[in-house]
């Protein structure tokens, strides 16, 4: 546990000083303006974001009118961790799983550092661990071994439930990173409402073979979710064009969905160190929230 926590405490310190010099003086945060939580209602003013807009109110028939809010000193980070049989998909060492533990252990040194609360939900098609948000170096520690030492329930995904269960959940505004590969469907409307209601982070994990499967025959392909073998001729260049062309389609579509609903959205491959995505995710996190 002693190295694990030193490894991950030499990226935390890397970012921290590649992103001090890549913004030029201007970082302050790795979660810089979510600490907001409602205050009030007033009505709209020209220039204001339209998201702050209270559409319900506003419906009613006696103006717009924009949300408020006031800095919240206690802001609370969580990490959404798929854990299911999907991710164990790599080299070994840097299975999607592997990448994914590593993200969450360093993001949540990052914001331990910075003295936010931070919980872990990890999932699979159950709620596998819950770690109620604190802060300290206690629930650093906490946290790191519930994020590494937990053994899997079910290999199994379902996204769905994972984010209704989450929105029931949390109901004060907090910053939420789920970190997994999106392979699943279904997952879109709640979401959605998670968008609408925290500041959503979506970080997915890849793996250059989902959709570069080589042409060996026929061969067997296990699946680890549904447990059971399945076998395909990758002959067929047919067959290699619909896998790769159903993955480039899925991550697409997960894209156009953070683009619509203002969720930050950052693509990360098994093969990829973890340093400079997350530093462009800051960065663009950082200038996002002087705009707002």
């Amino acid at each position: 546990m002693d190295q694990l926590f030193s490894k991950l405490r030499k990226y935390e310190i890397m970012i921290r000083k590649v992103a001090n010099n890549h913004l030029q003086g201007e970082y302050q945060s790795l979660f810089k303006g979510s600490g907001l939580e409602f205050d009030d209602l007033r009505p709209y003013q020209y220039g204001d974001d339209v998201r702050t807009i209270e559409w319900k109110v506003s419906a009613k028939g006696h103006g717009t009118f924009v949300k408020t809010f006031k800095e919240d000193k206690e802001q609370s980070v969580y990490f959404l961790l798929d854990i299911s049989g999907s991710q164990d998909i790599g080299q070994p060492g840097q299975k999607k799983i592997d990448q994914g533990k590593v993200i969450a252990g360093v993001l949540t040194l990052a914001a331990i550092f910075e003295g936010s609360q931070v919980g872990l939900i990890s999932f699979s098609d159950q709620k596998e661990k819950i770690i109620l948000p604190s802060k300290g170096g206690k629930q650093g520690v906490k946290m790191i071994r519930g994020i590494f030492d937990h053994q899997n329930n079910s290999l199994k995904t379902d996204l769905n439930a994972l984010f209704t269960f989450t929105l029931n959940l949390i109901k004060k505004r907090s910053i939420i990173v789920v970190i997994s590969d999106f392979i699943d469907e279904g997952y879109e409307r709640s979401f959605r409402a998670m968008a609408e209601r925290h500041d959503l982070v979506a970080i997915q994990l890849t793996d250059p073979r989902e959709s570069a499967l080589p042409a060996l025959g026929i061969i067997p392909v296990y699946d680890k979710e549904k447990g059971k073998t399945t076998w395909v001729n990758t002959a067929f260049g047919s067959f290699s064009r619909k896998i790769s062309e159903t993955f480039t389609t899925e991550r697409d579509h997960l894209r156009e969905i953070c683009k619509k609903n203002q969720i930050n959205y950052l693509s990360i491959d098994t093969t990829q160190d973890i340093v400079m995505p997350l530093i462009e995710l800051f960065k663009y996190r950082n200038k996002s929230m002087k705009r707002g």
